[in-house]
């Protein structure tokens, strides 16, 4: 979630490469995170970022 926060624009692909997992790995995990409502996505998969949502 920090690389999210960082980067809110940050690709997949990009996620994969920074955490050494693969693309299938990020898709599970932000799925996972979508689930929990602890990510949402603004936006469209070309323009769009994440924005992480606080639940404190």
């Amino acid at each position: 979630m920090r690389l999210l926060a960082e980067q809110p624009s940050i690709t997949a692909g990009q996620l994969a490469e920074e955490l050494g997992i693969t693309i299938d790995g990020v898709d599970y995990n932000i799925r996972k995170l979508k689930k929990q409502g602890r990510i949402v996505r603004i936006g469209g998969d070309k323009g769009g970022h994440w924005k992480i949502i606080d639940k404190q």
